[in-house]
């Protein structure tokens, strides 16, 4: 299995239209072949001194893919080209760590 966290930030105020189009294309992504987990994240409300925020523009991408296939079968796929192009605009930074079991 592979794990993928990305660290989405948009354009200052966009964090809200960029989720709704970030889910508006989830089912798309949750229909795929290998993928296991797709779902957004962002900061939880008073964690405490625990916590490093990831601020009021970023959300986080919890993802699981059945193997690294599959996850590059994901980011070539027409519906995640299209939200790119989608998106591009309202993005400020995209990270994206591709993560294997220790």
């Amino acid at each position: 299995m592979i794990q993928v966290l990305a660290i989405i930030t948009a354009h200052p105020g966009q964090r809200d239209r960029l989720l709704s189009a970030f889910r508006a294309n989830m089912p798309a992504v949750h229909a795929e072949d290998g993928c296991i987990e797709y779902s957004p994240v962002i900061d939880a409300a008073d964690a405490g001194p625990m916590q490093t925020p990831i601020g009021a523009d970023s959300f986080i991408v919890v993802e699981k893919w059945a193997s690294l296939d599959a996850l590059r079968a994901h980011a070539a796929s027409p519906h995640m080209v299209a939200y790119g192009a989608q998106t591009k605009a309202i993005v400020a930074s995209r990270v994206i760590h591709v993560l294997a079991p220790a």
